[in-house]
C-alpha cells in the first residue's frame, strides 16, 4: 500500500481544520505533518489533533506568498477560494504553479458538490439543448451576513475583500462553468450595503449587545446568535470563531461578546461590502446569466438554480434537480444523497468537504480528479473582479479590455 500523502496546512481556522479532518477519517491516505497559523490556539489545536512535530509549527496569515513559495518547492497545493484579493495576485500564484509543474486546487468545493456536480452533466448530455440563460440565486442567511460580513472577519473590503469575492466567487465559477467553453464578453452590477448602517440604529440601542436595552427585539442580537447557542450546547460554527483563544462556553463567549468584535452592535461596525448584489453576464453565442445574492434571507447559502435551455429547463432548490422537457412536456428528478458521510464530521457543503479532498488527495495519481484547476479558475475569478469593478465604476464592462 503506498504512504500517505503529507500535508501542510497553512492557515488552521474553520476550513483548514475541516478538511485537515480527512486525515483523521482516512489516515493512510493523508497525514497532517505541518502547521502554519497566526493564533497560537489554533495552532497548538491541530498540533495536538495531527500529532504535529514542534519544529513544524510555523506562523503565517498571508495567501498569496505562501502559494507562490510551496510552488516553487514543488508541492501540490489545494487554496482556500479566494485565491488572492487582487487579480495580479491570482495570476502570479497560476503562474507559479504552472512554472513549477504542480497541481493547484482552489476551494470552489461547490463544484464537489455530488448534485451540483450533476448539474454539469445534464448540460453536457444535453437534456435541456442549447443553454440559453442561467439564473443563479445565493441566499447568505440573515445571522450569517452579520455574523461574516458586519462583524466578522470578511466586513471591510481593506482588511480582506469585496463580498462578491469573498462570498460569491463560489457562484461565478459555477455560472462560468456551467457555460461551458463560451466567453464572457460583457458583465454589469449592482450593491450596496443595505440596512446596516449607523442611520438606521433603533432609538436608544447600545453599541454592545450584551448591555444593549432593546437586544431583545433585534433580531441580528450577539446574545441571540451566539449566547443563546452555547446555551443549548451549539458549539461549532458560528460560536467556535469568536472565541480564537479558548474552547467556546457561556463564560468564554459572554467575555468575548462584551469586548470583541462579534459583540458589537450590527449598527456601529465598520462594514463596507455590499450586502445585496446582482451580476448580469452575457457569454459568447448570446447566453446570458444573472446572478444575485442577498443578506437577508431565512436559508443559509442554500443556492437556487434555474437553467433554461432550447430543448427543456432544469431547477434545482438545494436538495434536488427537477428537468422539464419540452417534447414529452413530463419532468424528471434527479437526488445524490451524501448519508454516508454524515458520521465523517466533513459534511458540510452538502458533503462536498469531504469529495473536495478526496479529489484532491486522489490527484496525486489521477490529476483528473481536480475539477477547480488553476486556468479555469483564473479566469472565473478574473471575471469577479471584472463584475465589481462594473458595480464601482457604475458602467458595463467588455471583458479582456485590458483593466483588473
Amino acid at each position: 500500500m503506498c504512504s500517505p500523502v503529507h500535508v501542510i496546512v497553512v492557515g488552521a481556522g474553520c476550513r483548514g481544520q475541516n478538511y485537515a479532518q480527512f486525515a483523521s477519517i482516512h489516515p493512510k491516505r493523508m497525514k497532517v505533518v505541518a502547521v502554519a497559523d497566526p493564533r497560537k490556539f489554533a495552532r497548538t489545536k491541530m498540533q495536538q489533533q495531527h500529532k504535529i512535530e514542534d519544529k513544524n509549527v510555523f506562523e503565517d496569515r498571508i495567501h498569496k506568498d505562501p502559494a507562490v513559495a510551496f510552488a516553487k518547492k514543488g508541492y501540490h497545493i489545494l487554496l482556500e477560494k479566494p485565491m488572492a484579493t487582487t487579480a495580479e495576485d491570482c495570476r502570479a500564484i497560476v503562474e507559479a504553479c504552472t512554472q513549477a509543474d504542480v497541481m493547484l486546487s482552489v476551494g470552489h468545493v461547490l463544484r464537489y458538490d455530488p448534485l451540483i456536480h450533476k448539474i454539469k452533466d445534464l448540460i453536457d448530455a444535453g437534456v435541456v439543448g442549447d443553454v440559453i440563460h442561467i439564473q443563479h440565486f445565493e441566499p447568505v442567511g440573515f445571522y450569517h451576513f452579520a455574523h461574516s460580513f458586519v462583524r466578522g472577519n470578511w466586513r471591510n473590503e481593506a482588511e480582506s475583500s469585496f463580498a462578491l469575492l469573498a462570498k460569491s466567487c463560489h457562484d461565478i465559477d459555477l455560472i462560468h462553468h456551467w457555460a461551458g467553453a463560451r466567453r464572457c464578453v460583457k458583465v454589469t452590477s449592482f450593491g450596496s450595503v443595505s440596512h446596516f448602517r449607523k442611520e438606521n440604529k433603533p432609538t436608544g440601542a447600545g453599541d454592545r449587545c450584551i448591555d444593549c436595552p432593546v437586544e431583545g427585539n433585534c433580531p441580528y442580537s450577539a446574545c441571540k446568535i451566539y449566547v443563546d447557542r452555547v446555551k443549548q450546547g451549539h458549539t461549532g460554527w458560528p460560536v467556535s470563531v469568536i472565541c480564537p483563544n479558548s474552547l467556546p462556553d457561556v463564560e468564554s463567549v459572554t467575555e468575548a461578546l462584551r469586548s470583541g468584535p462579534y459583540g458589537r452592535c450590527v449598527y456601529e461596525c465598520d462594514n463596507d461590502v455590499c450586502s445585496n448584489q446582482v451580476v448580469n453576464m452575457e457569454f459568447e453565442g448570446g447566453l446570458t446569466a444573472a446572478f444575485s445574492m442577498v443578506a437577508f434571507t431565512e436559508k443559509i447559502c442554500q443556492r437556487k438554480t434555474t437553467i433554461y435551455g432550447s430543448k427543456g429547463e432544469m431547477s434545482y432548490d438545494g436538495d434536488e434537480i427537477c428537468v422539464f422537457e419540452f417534447l414529452t412536456q413530463r419532468s424528471t428528478k434527479h437526488t445524490a444523497s451524501s448519508e454516508a458521510l454524515k458520521h465523517y464530521g466533513m459534511s458540510g457543503h452538502g458533503g462536498a468537504d469531504y469529495h473536495l479532498m478526496n479529489a484532491f488527495i486522489s490527484a496525486n495519481n489521477d490529476p483528473s480528479m481536480i475539477r477547480s484547476g488553476p486556468e479555469e479558475t483564473l479566469i472565473s475569478h478574473l471575471l469577479v473582479f471584472e463584475a465589481e469593478r462594473s458595480r464601482v465604476e457604475g458602467r458595463v464592462v467588455y471583458c479582456g479590455d485590458g483593466a483588473g
